[in-house]
């Protein structure tokens, strides 16, 4: 049996927003391990360049939650066109227990 979790990236422009996000998931049980990242972004947005900070959201979770973690973060997140990024990976055994044991 393959040992497969998901890793989703997303970000938000606030930290506090970002954690309460992350709360929510992990009661839901949509999420196991959520890890934050301080980070700095350069990109295009409506013909200008821009250049913010934002907190880049790592959500370690299971693939068959990956409808219902997209369809709550597309509600929650504070971007019109939010970033999420997300795959598939194979995980060590005893992680994989543990994230099952969290959220099934």
């Amino acid at each position: 049996m393959k040992k497969e979790i998901l890793v989703l990236i997303a970000t938000e422009s606030n930290k506090e927003t970002a954690v309460s996000i992350a709360k929510l998931l992990i009661r839901k049980k949509l999420a196991a391990c959520i890890s934050f990242k301080e980070i700095q972004s350069l990109y295009s947005w409506q013909g200008q360049l821009e250049y913010s900070k934002e907190i880049e959201i790592i959500i370690k979770s299971k693939p068959n939650k990956l409808n219902p973690l997209l369809e709550t973060l597309r509600k929650e997140l504070s971007y019109e066109i939010p970033q999420l990024i997300y795959k598939v990976f194979e995980s060590e055994e005893n992680y994989y227990k543990w994230i099952t044991k969290l959220i099934g």
